[in-house]
C-alpha cells in the first residue's frame, strides 16, 4: 500500500517541481466533450489514411490559397516599384525603404493583440474576417495619389496580415498530428511560390499593357484591385468551407468527426481554449525555447525582408529591363514551390525536422554567397534562385511551435512572440538595402550571409535543448496520475505533462 502511494505522488511531480492533479485541469479543452465519446475508439490504417486524404484536400488546399494570396499581397509592392509607383508617388531617396517596413511595424504592433483574438473568437470567422478586410485595403490602394496614403495603407495591411501565420499554427495543431504537420507546413509556405509566380505573371502583363497604351488607368493600380479581389474571394471561402474546430466541420460525417479527435490524441494539445491563462503565459516566459524561437525569427527574417521588397530591384540592377526583371523572379518562386515540397516530403521518411532545417540554412548560405561574392552575373543570379528555398527555415520554426508548444495559452503566445521576431527581421531587412548602393547593395548582400551564419548557431541551440530534456523525461519516466481522464485534452503545457516529448 504504502507502494502504491509513492508511486501516485512520484507521478504527479512533473517539470520544474509542477503539480498536476484532477481539480487543476477542469478548465479544459474544446475538444474534451467529443473526446471522451471517442475514446477508446479503434480505427484500422485504412480508414484513417481515407480521412487524411479527405482532409488534405479540403483544408489543405483552403489554406494553401490563404498562403498564396498573403505571398502575393506582401510582394505586389515589390511588383509596383519596377511598374512605375516609384515615380508617381513621386519617392526619393530611402523612402520606398519605409514601404516594407511599414507594413512591418503594423505587423509588429498588433501582433499579440491579433494572435489573442484568434484565441477568443471563433477562429474560422475572425480568420475569415481579417482576410477579407486585408482584400478590402489592398482594392483601396489604387485609389492613393501621395506617399503618405500608400505607407498608411501598407501599415493597415501589415496590421490585418499578422493574425494569419498564427491562424495557420493552431489550424495545423488542430487538423493534423505532430509527425504530419512538417510537411503540411511545408506544402503551405511552397504555395507562397505559387503566388509569386501568378503575381509576377500578372503584373508582367499589366506592364506590357501599360506601355502598349491599352490600360484606362495605371498598371499598378490594376494590379492592386485585382489581388485584392482574389483575396476577399479567399476570405469568404474561409468561412464557408473550414470550422472553428473540427468536430463541426459540415463536410465531416459524425464517425469522422470522432476519427478526427481520436487522430490527433497522440498531439497531447488537443483543439484550443477559449480562455487565457496565465499560468501558462509565464510558463513560456520560462522557456528557453521561445527566445531561441524569436532570435531564429529575426535571424532568417531580416534576409526575407530586404530579398521580398528588392528582388525585382536587384535583377534589374544585373542588367535586365523593367519588364524582364518581373519575369527572372519567376524561377525563384518555382524552385521555391518544388524545393520545400520535397524537403517537406523527406520530413515524413525520417521525421527529423531539424535536419531539413540543417540543410536548409546550408542552401541559404550558398545563396546569399553567391549574391554577395561571386564575380560572374549568372552566378549572382543563380544565387536568387536558390533563394526560394529560403523558407525551410521558417517553416520549421512553425512546425515547432504548432509541435512542441503544448497548452492552448502558451501555443498562442509562443507562436505571437516568434512572429514578433519575424516581424522585426522584416522590418530591418529593408533598411540594409542603401540607396547610396544601388542597384548592387553589397552591404544588404553581406548581411544577409552574415544573418544565416547566425542562424545556424541558434537552431543547434534548439536541437540541444530538446534532446537535452527529452533525455532527462526519459530516464525519469514520470507518468499523469491516473485520476486525469482524456488527459490529452486537458490542456496541460508541455511543461505540466511528463509524458510530453518534443518533436526533434
Amino acid at each position: 500500500m504504502s507502494s502504491l502511494k509513492h508511486e501516485e505522488q512520484v507521478s504527479t511531480e512533473t517539470f520544474e517541481g509542477q503539480i498536476v492533479d484532477a481539480k487543476n485541469v477542469t478548465d479544459g479543452d474544446l475538444a474534451m466533450a467529443i473526446a471522451e465519446e471517442s475514446a477508446g475508439l479503434e480505427v484500422d490504417e485504412r480508414t484513417y489514411n481515407r480521412l487524411l486524404r479527405k482532409i488534405d484536400f479540403i483544408m489543405l488546399t483552403v489554406l494553401s490559397l490563404i498562403s498564396a494570396f498573403q505571398y502575393m499581397d506582401k510582394s505586389s509592392s515589390n511588383y509596383a516599384s519596377v511598374m512605375g509607383i516609384k515615380t508617381d508617388l513621386k519617392m526619393v531617396g530611402n523612402q520606398y525603404n519605409w514601404v516594407g517596413t511599414s507594413f512591418y511595424l503594423g505587423f509588429l504592433i498588433f501582433e499579440i493583440p491579433t494572435s489573442w483574438s484568434l484565441q477568443r473568437l471563433p477562429l474560422s470567422k475572425i480568420t475569415s474576417a481579417y482576410v477579407i478586410l486585408w482584400g478590402v485595403v489592398l482594392c483601396l490602394t489604387s485609389l492613393v495619389h501621395k506617399y503618405s496614403a500608400f505607407i498608411v495603407t501598407r501599415t493597415i495591411l501589415g496590421i490585418l496580415e499578422s493574425s494569419i501565420t498564427p491562424a495557420m499554427v493552431l489550424f495545423m495543431s488542430q487538423w493534423y498530428k505532430r509527425e504530419e504537420q512538417f510537411f503540411r507546413t511545408a506544402i503551405l509556405v511552397a504555395w507562397n511560390g505559387i503566388g509569386g509566380l501568378v503575381g509576377a505573371s500578372i503584373s508582367y502583363a499589366l506592364y506590357k499593357r501599360e506601355l502598349e497604351g491599352t490600360l484606362s488607368m495605371d498598371a499598378w493600380r490594376i494590379m492592386f484591385i485585382i489581388v485584392g479581389l482574389i483575396t476577399i474571394i479567399n476570405g469568404v471561402l474561409i468561412v464557408l468551407i473550414i470550422p472553428d474546430v473540427p468536430s463541426k466541420a459540415w463536410w465531416l460525417t459524425k464517425e469522422e468527426k470522432l476519427y478526427v479527435v481520436e487522430r490527433i490524441r497522440s498531439n497531447k494539445q488537443g483543439y484550443g481554449n477559449r480562455h487565457i491563462k496565465w499560468e501558462q503565459i509565464f510558463e513560456a516566459l520560462r522557456d528557453p525555447r521561445l527566445y531561441l524561437y524569436f532570435f531564429l525569427q529575426v535571424a532568417v527574417a531580416i534576409p526575407n525582408g530586404g530579398f521580398s521588397n528588392f528582388s525585382a530591384q536587384m535583377i534589374a540592377g544585373l542588367g535586365y529591363s523593367k519588364g524582364k526583371a518581373l519575369l527572372m523572379g519567376m524561377p525563384t518562386s518555382g524552385i521555391s514551390f518544388v524545393a520545400l515540397v520535397f524537403f517537406g516530403y523527406l520530413s515524413t521518411i525520417r521525421n527529423r525536422r531539424l535536419d531539413i532545417a540543417f540543410v536548409g540554412l546550408g542552401l541559404n548560405l550558398i545563396a546569399g554567397c553567391l549574391m554577395a561574392f561571386a564575380k560572374p552575373l549568372h552566378a549572382q543570379l543563380g544565387g536568387y534562385y536558390i533563394f526560394g528555398i529560403s523558407p525551410i527555415p521558417y517553416i520549421c520554426i512553425l512546425s515547432c511551435i504548432a509541435s512542441n508548444s503544448a497548452g492552448h495559452s502558451k501555443k498562442v503566445f509562443m507562436g505571437a512572440v516568434s512572429m514578433i521576431g519575424y516581424c522585426t527581421g522584416n522590418l530591418i531587412g529593408p533598411q540594409t538595402f542603401k540607396e547610396s548602393q544601388a542597384p548592387h547593395y553589397q552591404g544588404a548582400k553581406t548581411a544577409i550571409v552574415a544573418c544565416y551564419c547566425i542562424a545556424f548557431v541558434i537552431l543547434a541551440a534548439i536541437y540541444i535543448v530538446n534532446v537535452r530534456e527529452n533525455k532527462r523525461r526519459d530516464s525519469l519516466n514520470e507518468k499523469l496520475p491516473l485520476s486525469i481522464q482524456n488527459a490529452e485534452f486537458a490542456d496541460l503545457t508541455d511543461f505540466q505533462n511528463p509524458e510530453f516529448r518534443y518533436a526533434i
